[in-house]
């Protein structure tokens, strides 16, 4: 018989294990019974109601100190309202008692856990200190309703990992992760998990699983919370003698060239066809950018789950900031290499991919290049550079009329992804450059020219179309395809001096605008702004947007600061302070490093911008105050953009100005102030544009 010892012992284990809350349909029972909403409910215990949805689902569990509050909420409901047929609990019993679920035998392969879990039982509690080695843990009937799109990755692209082991995936799946350190996590990832996403292109690779660390995660792994140091948090890394790099290089895998930073990838190489990779991030080294992803690093692990979860299902699982996925997009949608067959042996062999920029870096033309190029440097270049970047105007206040000064407002459009939309059907070089004297002018060759458009006459309450600034061109300048058409489209004459272009074309971007125009489109649509709203219709949803569900509002953060972020990065610049001019930095390595294909967006972007500022004279007389990028500020006698937008008769907008509605190219309402506050920013020089828009338009040169 047990002693009096070891039955205080068990008994008082039971006492410290954590509460068991009743099955997640009676936590729903009980909260309807009371009459709460699931938004009221995690209002009163600061939770989202996507973590409410999901512990009445059992999809995840609440921990402490929420779980306490959850359980004596529930305790206090089921008092009150019992289930029918059974009797009312007794007053003194403060903890329901429900039995787990069995849980799922350790010889369970996880990549059958489909199959197993199609049997529905009620969702386990959540383990303590001794926690079982558990395969996968899902909401069985959502799962068997629907089946993994691919077999492989039966759990999705990525999970977000907590320190109690639980690795939160999309559509709610939450697995049971045994590792205890980066190597054991490594394997788990790769063997078990089931993590994964499918290649975008025949041509290309599956992408490799992410693992997202919380703060605790990190630590049970044996990394620091924060990573501490005098650079920048970007370029931070653990020191090669830490004992976690340790770790990894002992057991035979390797690091990128990047260290284990924020962003860490760990692989081996490739054996046969099986590639060994796992992308980790570590939120508490600011892996996820507050501008990029405002919000997501505050969430609860499984909202974080489901942000970048959908992210990686419309746009590329992440690899690192969003002007890196940006660019890995572009590759995985165009791979360099197909597979071909020697004809010499009959054996399959990489060969290059029509229409990729291939496998090999290729230098860009000296005006194309950035001064401190090796092409510049080492040649002694002298006859100067693109400047093709986005405005950067504010209007002379002289040129300001009485009657636009006692209009009450200065009113901000920006345009929808103006880049995205200036990427479609963007004809740009898929070869090296070919230099050529007095060229005669094609607006169908992608490349730039030497050309002097300083005769060219723009209103001077307009920018030119030709500058940053909006200045007008003193003498010959170098500038892409798309501007030069301009000019030849407004009835001038153009003739080049000189020219670098491309003889091999093609629309290298289409497919990646395809991509994301199709990720904007359907992230607005979940924030209840569609393409069927009327304008008066679009400007109430757009207002109220981002608090309709904070998680796609990250999302669709996340997908505009992949456009710029993307775009900026194909003309990334060095970085450090150890650069010396002349040096090649490790982004000219990349087929991707191409500043011609970044100017040739900016260019189309600017140009359309000028298009629809002339074409606003033409059907309202009016100017514009100012333009930052892809915003511009209008006088208006309204805080409205429907008091001075262009609409005919029958209430249709006229086609060829600004319009309103969430497709990349139209516009949105981005800011009003009062007219005054716009003249007086505009005297002390000042962008009125920037002051509306927070300054965040440029298009960044990526991390």
């Amino acid at each position: 018989m047990a002693s009096e010892e070891e039955l205080f012992a068990s008994v008082d284990a039971l006492l410290n294990e954590e509460p068991h809350l009743p099955p997640p349909a009676e936590r729903a029972r009980l909260r309807e019974a009371a009459g709460i909403t699931q938004a009221r409910l995690a209002t009163a215990l600061k939770t989202t109601t996507q973590s409410v949805k999901n512990w009445e689902n059992g999809r995840s569990e609440p921990k402490s100190p929420r779980l306490d509050a959850y359980q004596r909420l529930l305790n206090g409901w089921a008092a009150k309202y019992p289930a029918p047929g059974s009797a009312p609990a007794a007053p003194a019993v403060s903890v329901a008692a429900t039995a787990p679920a069995e849980p799922a035998p350790s010889g369970v392969d996880p990549a059958n856990a489909p199959q197993a879990a199609a049997v529905p039982t009620a969702a386990p509690s959540r383990p303590t200190a001794a926690r079982q080695a558990v395969a996968s843990r899902r909401p069985a009937a959502k799962k068997a309703a629907q089946p993994a799109a691919d077999p492989r990755f039966p759990h999705g692209p990525l999970a977000v990992l907590d320190g109690d082991g639980s690795a939160y995936g999309v559509d709610g799946i939450v697995l049971d992760c045994p590792a205890t350190s980066v190597v054991e996590l490594v394997e788990w990832t790769l063997h078990e998990s089931g993590l994964g996403a499918p290649r975008l292109h025949r041509n290309g690779k599956d992408s490799d699983p992410l693992i997202v660390l919380t703060a605790a995660a990190a630590v049970k792994l044996g990394l620091p919370e924060r990573l501490e140091g005098h650079e920048q948090r970007r370029s931070l890394r653990l020191p090669e003698d830490h004992p976690v790099v340790k770790q990894v290089v002992k057991a035979k895998w390797r690091l990128t060239q990047r260290g284990f930073g924020p962003w860490a990838r760990i692989y081996r190489k490739v054996q046969g066809r099986e590639r060994q990779c796992v992308q980790l991030a570590v939120l508490s080294w600011d892996a996820l950018d507050e501008r990029a992803w405002p919000g997501t690093a505050e969430m609860e692990p499984a909202d974080i789950a489901r942000v970048l979860g959908v992210y990686a299902q419309r746009v590329i699982t992440p690899r690192g900031s969003t002007a890196v996925s940006g660019l890995e997009l572009m590759t995985a949608l165009r791979p360099p290499t197909r597979a071909m067959q020697d004809p010499q042996t009959g054996n399959w062999v990489p060969g290059h991919n029509p229409g990729s920029l291939g496998t090999e870096p290729m230098d860009p033309a000296p005006p194309e290049a950035t001064p401190e190029h090796p092409v510049v440097v080492d040649s002694g270049w002298s006859g100067g550079f693109l400047n093709e970047e986005a405005y950067q105007w504010v209007r002379d206040v002289s040129l300001l009329t009485d009657e636009e000064c006692t209009l009450p407002y200065a009113v901000g459009l920006d345009l929808n992804t103006a880049f995205l939309a200036a990427a479609a059907r963007l004809v740009v070089g898929l070869s090296g450059p070919d230099h050529f004297h007095g060229p005669k002018f094609n607006p169908k060759i992608p490349g730039s020219w030497l050309v002097d458009l300083s005769h060219v006459e723009v209103d001077p309450r307009l920018p030119s179309p030709f500058t940053p600034d909006g200045l007008r061109p003193t003498g010959p300048a170098w500038y892409q395809t798309h501007t030069v058409a301009y000019a030849q489209e407004l009835g001038y004459n153009v003739a080049p001096l000189e020219g670098y272009l491309r003889r091999e074309t093609g629309a290298y971007l289409d497919p990646w605008h395809d991509r994301l125009k199709n990720a904007y489109v359907d992230t607005l649509a979940d924030l209840g702004v569609t393409r069927d709203l009327t304008d008066a219709e679009f400007l109430a949803s757009m207002e109220r947007h981002k608090d309709v569900d904070p998680a796609m509002a990250a999302v669709l953060a996340a997908i505009k600061a992949t456009v710029k972020g993307g775009i900026g990065k194909l003309r990334e610049r060095p970085q450090g302070k150890r650069y010396k001019e002349g040096e090649r930095w490790p982004a000219l390595q990349r087929p991707t490093w191409r500043p011609d294909i970044r100017a040739a967006v900016i260019s189309k972007a600017r140009v359309n911008m000028h298009r629809k500022l002339a074409n606003m004279v033409k059907l309202t007389g009016l100017y514009p105050l100012a333009v930052l990028s892809d915003c511009v500020v209008y006088p208006s006698p309204g805080a409205s953009p429907l008091d001075f937008l262009p609409y005919a008769a029958s209430g249709k907008p006229q086609p060829g100005g600004f319009r309103l509605g969430p497709t990349p190219g139209l516009a949105k309402l981005e800011g009003v102030q009062t007219m005054l506050w716009a003249v007086d920013l505009m005297e002390q020089g000042h962008n009125p544009a920037r002051h509306i828009k927070g300054g965040d338009a440029v298009l960044d040169e990526g991390e």
